[in-house]
């Protein structure tokens, strides 16, 4: 089964910086690409960003040059380092397996002054 524990989100104010984490288990990981997912209050739930399992990755224009996602087989975790952050980035934040349908419990992120 495979399992998602998001962590490392918190309050911050207009420009600063937040470090996400999310462990993985059940699954094989390294051979799996993963994403970050966002969903803001009153909106669909949306694609952050990508890593495959070579390390190739991709972002959402909103996010592209502010945000880095990377990986870490060996322990298994999937990070996203969040810059710039602004009222806009205020959301729950996902990791998922593209190859499986869990979610995890999400993590807050609340960019305020």
């Amino acid at each position: 089964q495979v399992q998602l524990v998001e962590s490392g989100g918190g309050l911050v104010q207009p420009g600063g910086s937040l470090r996400l984490s999310c462990a993985a288990s059940g699954m094989i990981f390294r051979l799996n690409s993963m994403a970050w997912y966002r969903q803001a209050p009153g909106k669909q739930r949306e694609l952050v960003a990508s890593i495959s399992s070579l390390g190739m990755t991709n972002y959402a224009e909103s996010v592209r040059g502010r945000f880095t996602i990377s990986r870490d087989n060996a322990k298994k975790t999937v990070y996203l380092q969040m810059n710039s952050l602004n009222p806009e980035d205020t959301a729950v934040y996902y990791c998922k397996a593209f190859s499986y349908d869990s979610w995890g419990q999400g993590t807050q992120v609340t960019v305020s002054s």
